[in-house]
């Protein structure tokens, strides 16, 4: 019977999912009067430690001018500021404003929109920060030109994926980071003195402008940025294959497949033990094919159906079934792979999946987000993850690792895998362990070697006190990745603990870019404690100490006090990690011992 509503669940979402259009998301900053008394949230409606951010107000510059009118006001109160985007899809609260709460600003960048000029000699385009990622593409398209890499959601601003140094993947030439595509940028940044009357002006930073390293990856604490010019290139195709194979050794494979694959990624699904390589390969402009990704956890999904799938996660956890888990996510993920994981040929004018390769246009291919374009339906359809319904609710672990040490990462992995062969699959909802490749990079917040970036998304419970089936597998390895490889931790994404050490991780860079940000906000109004704490500045620390912080990810335990001892989970030793510190269910009987 079970396995009947199972096979029935996933049908029924395979269908779903290619009819449907969808509501797109709602505001991130909501106000009780007028543009004043605001709270602000990310699109998933909850920050790690699911606080509350109040603002006094937010501000919708349409013009430069506009904005530097905002940031001179601010600057003269001596107001905390924060940029926020259109749908703030960033987990930690880099939209936050620091200072006391309920007295800062927000400012949006939703109006400032626009493309600005393109310079067609040099394959060179200046947008305003606040385009999406969808916008900009095409209009970039539209000239015939083409951003050479981006990240794969396209629910992101320029500005706001420049801040946290989003990618795509990629070892090739500059690599995949959209930051090293950056050769201009315009920030409004505060004034301690008036300029020209105002308590702020703009900046204009070349390509061979050293502040510019500081700039193209900030977390925002520089000011905000209203434009950037980035360097294009004529349009391409690409040439997509899923192929999936047995996971036994991979792990042996990854640089060299990186190096020969020009846009490949993998995804690694370890409770089932295969791997599913994306052959992405650039192919010549004249090349048959007019293919779209829309890859299909992006599209607009059913509420009812998600929900569903949510209920049924959630009694899954509560019963402690795990083996339910991998039975479901397993059906779910053999038929995503069967219907090209929303990957569309356009063959004769039909927009379906017909087989491999996919090929079209790179402004199709890079990226997908349909959820967020579609038409107004009440709630009927929508992002997956909305939290305007009961759908998707996740913790996102995303590190990188550098190739000279993946290898043994993936092995360590394999060892608690393979004492733990259920503890995975919930991990396979959402790609499994997602991997991307990024260069090392000349911005001071940039990647420090070529690396492995490595996104592992997994149930997160309504309630902050409840622990998670096999919790102690997944902080085990978040905290391998993180200490025993050393690291680095994606700035738009993670648990708190995922951004400790990271002021000694980067080291000099980090000292040159502090240097920068006293250069153009000596008073720190665009600072908060959040960012403080992730560059270890004025005392701030990351971690949140209390009962049942390291549930959330808020702390590494220390104490039993900090997982669930009530409900049986206690503060132990990693198995494969021993220096990890875990929150693992045992009997009463090996807590007492």
């Amino acid at each position: 019977m079970a396995a009947t509503h199972i096979a029935l669940f996933a049908s029924s979402l395979a269908v779903l999912l290619l009819l449907v259009q969808g509501s797109p998301p709602g505001p991130v900053v909501q106000c009780r009067s007028g543009n004043t008394n605001c709270t602000v949230t990310n699109g998933y409606g909850a920050f790690p430690d699911r606080s509350t951010c109040r603002v006094a107000a937010v501000a919708y510059p349409s013009t430069e001018q506009e904005l530097l009118l905002a940031v001179s006001d601010a600057t003269e109160k001596q107001q905390h500021m924060k940029a926020v985007t259109m749908y703030s899809h960033s987990i930690p609260k880099l939209s936050c404003p620091g200072g006391p709460s309920g007295q800062g600003l927000v400012i949006s960048t939703q109006r400032l929109n626009r493309s600005v000029t393109v310079d067609m000699a040099t394959s060179r385009m200046t947008f305003e920060a606040g385009i999406t990622l969808r916008a900009l593409l095409d209009a970039a398209a539209a000239r015939g030109l083409a951003l050479p890499h981006s990240p794969y959601w396209q629910g992101v601003t320029l500005g706001g994926l420049l801040s946290t140094g989003s990618h795509g993947s990629s070892v090739f030439g500059k690599g995949s980071a959209v930051h090293e595509y950056v050769v201009g940028m315009r920030l409004v940044v505060p004034s301690p003195v008036p300029v020209n009357g105002y308590y702020a002006k703009i900046v204009n930073l070349g390509e061979d402008d050293p502040d510019l390293l500081a700039a193209k990856v900030s977390l925002g604490v520089l000011g905000v940025i209203s434009q950037v010019t980035l360097q294009l290139e004529p349009m391409f195709k690409r040439s997509i294959t899923n192929r999936v194979v047995s996971d036994v050794g991979f792990e042996q494979t990854i640089s060299s497949y990186a190096v020969t694959t020009y846009y490949g990624d993998i995804s690694w699904y370890p409770s089932q033990r295969r791997v599913v390589y994306r052959d992405d390969i650039k192919v010549p402009i004249t090349t048959k094919g007019k293919g779209v990704n829309d890859y299909l956890g992006f599209q607009a999904q059913p509420t009812l159906v998600v929900g569903s799938l949510r209920a049924s996660e959630e009694l899954l956890e509560a019963t402690g079934n795990a083996e339910g888990k991998c039975v479901l996510f397993r059906l779910q993920v053999d038929t995503l792979i069967a219907i090209g994981m929303g990957f569309k040929n356009n063959d004769g004018g039909l927009l379906e999946f017909t087989g491999y390769p996919v090929i079209g246009n790179q402004s199709d291919m890079q990226s997908a987000g349909s959820c967020l374009r579609s038409a107004e339906d009440n709630l009927l359809t929508a992002c997956g993850w909305d939290p305007r319904f009961a759908g998707l609710f996740y913790h996102q672990t995303t590190i990188s690792i550098p190739f000279t040490t993946i290898a043994d990462f993936i092995a360590d992995v394999k060892k608690l895998r393979d004492a733990h062969p259920d503890a995975l699959c919930s991990t396979e909802l959402y790609l499994g362990f997602f991997m991307r490749f990024v260069r090392n990079s000349t911005a001071y917040l940039g990647k420090t070697d070529d690396v492995v970036d490595i996104d592992i998304t997994y149930y997160r419970s309504k309630d902050p006190k409840r622990p998670r089936l096999y919790e102690y597998v997944l902080e085990e390895i978040e905290q391998m990745a993180l200490f025993k490889y050393n690291g680095l931790p994606h700035w738009g994404k993670n648990r708190n603990v995922g951004f400790l050490n990271v002021k000694n991780k980067l080291g000099a860079k980090l000292d040159k870019f502090v240097s920068v940000m006293q250069k153009y906000d000596s008073n720190g109004l665009f600072s908060s404690d959040w960012t403080d704490a992730v560059l270890g500045l004025r005392g701030k620390e990351v971690v949140v100490q209390g009962d049942g912080c390291a549930l959330e990810g808020l702390c590494i335990c220390s104490s039993d006090d900090h997982c669930a001892p009530k409900q049986g989970y206690y503060c132990r030793p990693g198995e494969v990690y021993e220096q990890a510190r875990v929150c693992k269910k045992i009997t009463s009987v090996e807590a007492d011992g």
